[in-house]
């Protein structure tokens, strides 16, 4: 027993680290409001959701499983409280850290409707802090890092995030115009850029009833509805 709940902790801390890395190359490649790998938007908002939702479920596991793993020897206390463990304190405690600041992003997840959308944004910026600290985390207390596989997933999800910022801060990456216009509160992206229709610009200048529409309406002008 004390064998599968080691195993079950390495693995779900380890698969945990993995979808941190999804959702934080995600949150960043998603700014752009561009499709991903052909994806459409609504589908990457999809997927960062649920690598998101998975990424705190295996975490959960990965923390119960360490609890109740006789040679973790950690306790309530030293998983909440950084760097108060007894075998290795600050590699240990910055999985604390992590967990710590994972569940902050919950807990104001849960309560965003009652919090500012400004602060609510600024707070989730914590899961961009909460990925490095997993990862040296990672790093310096898994026993795997000794392995031949654990360096090559680390350096992919370097590599993944490092690639995602990269392009970020590049002369292509520019938000769509759909995306622009919807937060400068223009149009929505279905109308986007196809101006105005034909009775929308007589209903601008003021040459129709916005009411008589169609091939065989009677068109209303200005002088009439003075004169009314």
């Amino acid at each position: 027993m004390t064998d599968a709940l080691w195993y079950l902790g390495r693995g779900s801390g380890v698969v945990s680290l993995v979808l941190l890395t999804v959702v934080v190359v995600l949150g960043i490649a998603g700014r752009s409001g561009r499709s991903i790998a052909g994806l459409p938007r609504f589908a990457v908002a999809a997927v960062h959701r649920a690598a998101s939702l998975l990424s705190v479920v295996f975490l959960a596991i990965h923390v119960l499983t360490l609890l109740f793993d006789p040679y973790a020897q950690l306790d309530v206390l030293a998983l909440v409280v950084p760097f108060t463990a007894e075998a290795q304190p600050f590699w240990y405690g910055l999985g604390a850290v992590a967990f710590d600041l994972v569940a902050a992003l919950v807990v104001t997840s849960l309560l965003r409707h009652r919090i500012p959308p400004g602060i609510w944004k600024r707070l989730h910026l914590t899961a961009y802090l909460a990925w490095p600290v997993a990862l040296a985390h990672g790093l310096g207390s898994g026993t795997d890092a000794g392995s031949a596989w654990m360096p090559v997933l680390t350096g992919l999800c370097v590599a993944a995030v490092a690639g995602a910022v990269a392009w970020r801060f590049s002369p292509r990456f520019a938000e769509s115009g759909s995306v622009a216009e919807r937060r400068a509160g223009a149009l929505p992206p279905d109308l986007a850029g196809s101006g105005p229709t034909p009775q929308a610009a007589h209903v601008l200048r003021g040459r129709e009833n916005p009411c008589d529409v169609g091939p065989g309406a009677r068109r209303t002008t200005t002088a009439e509805r003075a004169a009314r």
